[in-house]
């Protein structure tokens, strides 16, 4: 039997870069103590989310791989526990600036990076400003107990995302958040169809799906305060909700997985036996 035990983390963010990093390995080791072996921080957790204006002065803040402070406590961190950390961080690789993962093994080593792919652009959440598409295509990451596939936030709306690290032979798929509310139109709460989205790809997929999200509000009192709503949760791969948090629960959730067991459910559903590549040639097509 193969079994892996996950764990998403949900955490609030002051702003201050070396307070937030630490408040993320602390509650790291806090995780790996409950028994979890892949730990997954929101997005961007070295401070507050940024991209909800336009401001050149941020730039200053990113970072390449081997200089970024977040990368280097992850690792010093995965070691000790000897856990495996998907790590997101604002990367800066030459005159470009990526919003990207670096996946962090048990013994502390860089795996690969990962740069988000679909980058969203929009009030509250302007990140066309800040990052360039990802160019390292979609990623998995073998590792001793199972293959973990990891999109960053709005890639997790696109379905495509989650198959496509499927048939790359993802047996885990997980997704860091910085999701809330909404500046043009604060009747609009997303969050049960952030859910959704993600439930939808455990489904069709038959997959374990963990996503993990920020929570507090941000920059308070000033034109750009935003509410950030937890609420981060692992479903299991029938879509249903096997751990979550509400929307301002500090901690994580953790799930343990059957990894053969979820395998045999797939191959029964037949989703993949059933797949029809010949018909889906519209898909790869730009409208």
């Amino acid at each position: 039997m193969r079994q892996i035990t996950v764990a998403g983390l949900q955490l609030s963010f002051t702003g201050e870069r070396d307070a937030d990093i630490a408040a993320t390995a602390a509650a790291v080791r806090g995780a790996a103590g409950a028994g979890a072996q892949v730990i997954l921080p929101p997005e961007l957790f070295e401070g507050h989310y940024f991209c909800r204006h336009e401001d050149e002065s941020l730039f200053a803040n990113a970072l390449p791989l081997d200089k970024h402070p977040a990368v280097a406590a992850m690792q010093e961190v995965a070691l000790e526990t000897k856990t495996f950390i998907p790590t997101s961080f604002f990367e800066r690789d030459g005159p470009h600036h990526y919003n990207s993962l670096a996946m962090i093994d048990d013994g502390g080593n860089i795996m690969g990076v990962y740069r988000k792919s679909h980058i969203p652009d929009g009030p509250g959440y302007e990140e066309k400003f800040y990052f360039r598409p990802g160019n390292t295509g979609f990623k998995v990451w073998p590792t001793r107990l199972g293959v973990i596939g990891v999109g960053i936030c709005w890639d997790q709306w696109y379905p495509e995302t989650a198959r496509a690290m499927m048939l790359m032979g993802a047996e885990v798929l997980m997704y860091p958040t910085a999701i809330g509310s909404e500046p043009h139109d604060p009747s609009l709460d997303t969050r049960r169809m952030w859910r959704r989205a993600m439930q939808g790809h455990a489904v069709s997929n038959v997959v374990p799906v963990v996503a993990c999200n920020r929570f507090g509000v941000e920059e308070a009192g000033t034109p750009h305060e935003q509410a950030f709503y937890g609420t981060s949760f692992i479903a299991d791969q029938r879509g249903d909700i096997v751990a979550e948090l509400g929307d301002s629960d500090v901690g994580g959730v953790i799930a343990t997985f059957n990894l053969d067991l979820v395998a045999k459910h797939r191959a029964a559903f037949g989703f993949f036996r059933d797949r029809r590549p010949d018909l889906y040639g519209r898909l790869a097509v730009d409208i």
